[in-house]
């Protein structure tokens, strides 16, 4: 660790008097006892490390001399958006500067033309998604947090619950401002729908996590709202009867926006987190699907072929959620799962991990067999219609070097089955600290000088989140 941070220059008064003079007083936090304790971690267990300088820029402007500044002194800067991440990617392993991009929380416009809507990288997904909606235009991603920032989303290339059909943010980005580690302010892409210009830059920005510089404003691709939805909740005797449905319903052509499953245990904990009861909790279980759509005779069509399939494939009942309250009563129980789960447990860490769908039920089969072979508590849901699992491994009343070497076997584990599956090792919440040693695994040492590459072409001087993806080192570091 010391020779790495020999490498960065520690941030010293005469730094902080310059610094101080591009934001306004209030906008700068210097020192640790005067930054609050959530800018040092992410929702990664035991990994925080705090900033030197917090800073709270309101426009590309302000982040260019940032960027500047801290590229001529070797001063490494990451940059946060909600801090929702669950890999440890917005947290500041060598300390330097960070920028929270709260500030920069403004929807800019709508262009109902070209259907786009222009934004700053602070604004909340809910608050996006309920102003696109409310002018009758729909954004499709629907990653599960809904109070992560776009900004965060694009870092990662999240995805969420709507992916089978519409797939995941980076289609959804046409254009950005971006500022390079120099302090160049560049604008990668548009308002157009086509570009076949050279390599396309905003697609190596949207899942860098913060590694190639600073996104300072989007343009996002935006549908007509689907006038009418409806929402299946199908229990079934066991989680492999239900996912080997999974297949079936896809060579159906009768494509749902989201095939999610779910076990009961899970739906118990979320009844117990809300403090409601769940449409049904008494089987083992659940397909939950969503579909949507411009007429009611096409939405009955695709879902009475579907709901046949699911009875077919042993499917114990098919429950019909045709209103509002219902469907946002269901959706909002399966939005509750990761913190019901959390609240359940003392520690857990999560294996984001995504298989071909056709062998979904054979990774959560492997799972169970791992639960059993290390005596610990595995949770999972996920995206059974995209193949993206969330898998948990709880940590309950294990001693701390318990936890820690039963925990790096099951992950080493799982994600050596997912990539013999044919798997990788993340379906949508990034790479960050956590899963680099995978990362390596699964692209071998070409891939990852491809990365290298990549990194050192936008940032030379390697200030911008080091030690993450594209790093030429890695940070030990101890919580």
């Amino acid at each position: 660790m010391s020779n790495i941070m020999n490498k960065y220059k520690k941030i010293d008064t005469s730094d902080i008097e310059f610094l101080k003079s591009i934001v306004d007083e209030d906008r700068i936090h210097i020192g640790q006892e005067n930054i609050h304790h959530d800018y040092s971690r992410d929702e990664l267990a035991g990994i925080e490390r705090y900033p030197d300088v917090l800073m709270h820029p309101v426009n590309a402007e302000e982040i260019s001399k940032i960027l500047k500044y801290a590229n001529e002194k070797l001063i490494p800067v990451t940059t946060r958006g909600q801090g929702t991440g669950l890999v440890g990617g917005a947290v500041p392993l060598c300390g330097g500067i960070m920028i929270s991009t709260e500030k920069m929380n403004k929807i800019l416009e709508i262009d109902e033309e070209n259907l786009t809507v222009t934004v700053e990288p602070g604004v909340l997904l809910m608050e996006l998604t309920a102003f696109v909606e409310s002018n009758d235009l729909f954004y499709p991603p629907d990653p599960g947090e809904k109070s992560a920032s776009i900004g965060g989303n694009i870092s990662t290339n999240a995805g969420g619950m709507r992916a089978v059909k519409y797939g995941v943010t980076r289609d959804y980005v046409r254009g950005m401002e971006f500022v390079l580690p120099d302090g160049e302010i560049m604008n990668f892409g548009g308002k157009i729908v086509k570009n076949s210009s050279g390599y396309s830059l905003k697609d190596f920005v949207v899942g860098s996590e913060g590694t190639l510089g600073v996104v300072s404003k989007l343009i996002l691709k935006l549908l007509p709202k689907p006038k009418y939805k409806l929402s299946l909740l199908i229990p079934f005797k066991d989680l492999t009867s239900a996912i080997k449905t999974v297949p079936e319903v896809i060579k159906s052509k009768n494509i749902p926006t989201a095939i999610e499953f779910m076990q009961g245990n899970v739906i118990l904990a979320a009844e117990e987190f809300l403090g409601k009861k769940f449409p049904d909790n008494s089987s083992d279980a659940y397909l939950l699907l969503q579909f949507d759509g411009n007429s009611k005779d096409e939405i009955e069509a695709a879902y009475e072929k579907v709901a046949e399939i699911c009875l077919n494939c042993g499917a114990l009942d098919v429950l019909i959620s045709d209103t509002d309250e219902r469907h946002d009563s269901i959706w909002s129980a399966r939005g509750a799962f990761l913190e019901a789960i959390k609240a359940s447990t003392t520690q857990m860490d999560e294996c984001d991990v995504v298989v071909p769908r056709n062998r979904v039920a054979d990774f959560i089969i492997y799972t169970n067999e791992l639960q059993k072979e290390f005596d610990l508590r595995i949770s999972s849901f996920g995206h059974a219609g995209d193949g993206n699992l969330h898998v948990y491994i709880l940590r309950d009343e294990m001693d701390e070097e318990t936890w820690n070497k039963k925990a790096a076997c099951v992950f080493e584990k799982m994600y050596g089955k997912a990539f013999e599956m044919g798997g990788a090792v993340s379906g949508e919440h990034g790479v960050g600290f956590a899963k680099l040693p995978y990362l390596e695994e699964e692209f071998g040492e070409a891939g990852m000088k491809l990365f290298r590459g990549i990194k050192l072409a936008f940032d030379p001087n390697e200030i911008m989140n080091p030690g993450k993806i594209g790093s030429n080192f890695r940070v030990k570091l101890y919580s």
